[in-house]
């Protein structure tokens, strides 16, 4: 198990999506259930649960595909604020990720949202990661 629990879980689902896999399993952390509902929110996945093994508990999370081809709803993930280097906006420098059609995940003060929610509310936080 790596220490970043958040690439760790990006990667996972990229990896997943790149071999169109129907299901993918993550570690199960505070901040990886916050950024899969806010996936989840946003419609890039369909669902995720909690799956108990004594000590280790999993999240098991159904990715979304669209069209015959089986094309991913998730096309990018980009890991934005790593251990070594915290990257932090507050509610005026909030990134726009393809000028609105991805989501940039924030940690704020309230809790993960999408950077939308975070500019409506006037909050600023840490930028996890970009999706779209």
């Amino acid at each position: 198990m790596s220490n970043d629990t958040i690439a760790d879980m990006l990667t996972r689902i990229r990896n997943a999506n790149l071999a169109k896999h129907q299901i993918v399993q993550v570690p199960d952390t505070k901040m990886t259930k916050n950024i899969l509902q806010v996936l989840k929110e946003e419609g890039f996945i369909y669902e995720f649960q909690e799956i108990g093994e004594d000590l280790k508990n999993y999240l098991l999370i159904s990715l979304k595909y669209k069209g015959k081809n089986k094309k991913p709803i998730i096309t990018e993930l980009k890991r934005i604020s790593k251990p070594g280097l915290r990257v932090y906006a507050n509610h005026k420098e909030l990134p726009k990720v393809l000028g609105g059609i991805g989501i940039a995940v924030i940690s704020t003060s309230q809790g993960v949202m999408t950077d939308k929610r975070a500019r409506h509310f006037g909050l600023g936080g840490e930028v996890l990661c970009y999706i779209w």
